[in-house]
């Protein structure tokens, strides 16, 4: 009994952190990372006074975080005129120079779709990878990656969206504890398993994509994303067995929970980097402006 428990139990370790506090190196040395999926800021809150005062809760704590870079998901940027400016504020307050975005567009109402990079430190080169699914390429979902110098140390970073799962209002009510489950569509349960089949393989062969492009990176990696995957998935484990997962080498003890939504998921947002980098200070966001909660720690190179 006891030798079919273990293999449950080692994956399980995969999900708590166990409170190792890492070693602490001066922030002249390190560089502080941040994933975060905005979901757009807000935007589509009905509320206009709630949709503002969601996009400045957000500026706020981005302020009081002052990461070094930033990496985005459900990035939402509308070219001027606009009252509703994201990316050109968030630069201007934490004094980040260099960006790196990836967008669908809405090109009569000016506005971008996505995910972005900031950074306060020079981006020596910049790329993407492209998601290509039967000939055609994914334009819902994205990777970029940028090389990032601070003192003597270049570093390559990836900023990864993958696949969701793209359910509907029907069965997020069915996680809604307000809902007559009575009225449910019968056949409920069974649309969430086909979603599920569909992105599921998906998400591998993204995972896989991103995994033979960071193979040919020249310098040490961080990984930073939104995976829509737990850490049981094979999408983590892609990146688990080559990687150092901060979340399990840094941060407090605890479960780690990323997404917030209505339907349980628990930690899907990572930051990987390479075993020669080391990293502490591993934080989940205590507040909540979005359906996750934002990510960050401080990484060197030992």
């Amino acid at each position: 009994m006891g030798l079919v428990l273990l293999p449950g139990l080692f994956l399980g370790v995969r999900f708590v952190a166990l409170g190792k506090p890492g070693k602490k190196v001066d922030d002249e040395k390190t560089l502080k990372v941040m994933s975060y999926n905005v979901q757009l800021f807000g935007l589509y809150n009905k509320d206009l006074e709630n949709q503002y005062q969601n996009r400045d809760s957000i500026f706020n704590f981005l302020q009081r975080e002052n990461p070094d870079v930033i990496c985005f998901q459900e990035f939402y940027h509308k070219e001027r005129p606009t009252t509703f400016i994201t990316r050109d504020t968030i630069s201007k307050f934490l004094g980040t120079k260099f960006y790196h975005e990836k967008y669908s567009h809405n090109i009569a109402r000016r506005k971008n779709f996505g995910i972005a990079m900031i950074s306060k430190y020079e981006m020596i080169s910049k790329g993407d990878v492209a998601f290509i699914e039967n000939n055609i390429v994914n334009e819902d979902n994205y990777c970029i990656y940028a090389d990032i110098i601070k003192n003597q140390d270049t570093f390559r970073i990836y900023n990864i969206h993958f696949q969701s799962i793209k359910f509907k209002k029907d069965v997020y009510d069915a996680f809604d504890e307000n809902t007559d489950k009575s009225k449910l569509k019968k056949n409920i349960f069974e649309i969430i398993v086909n979603k599920l089949k569909i992105a599921f393989p998906v998400r591998a062969n993204q995972a896989l994509t991103v995994m033979e492009h960071i193979a040919s990176s020249p310098y040490p990696v961080i990984i930073c994303g939104d995976f829509n995957d737990t850490p049981m998935s094979f999408t983590y484990n892609q990146f688990h067995s080559k990687y150092t997962d901060a979340f399990l080498n840094s941060a407090p003890f605890g479960i780690g929970k990323t997404f917030v939504g209505k339907i349980p998921a628990g930690r899907i947002d990572y930051i990987f980097h390479s075993k020669n980098l080391n990293s502490f200070d591993f934080k989940v966001q205590e507040e909540v402006f979005s359906d996750h909660r934002a990510i960050s720690c401080k990484v060197y190179k030992q």
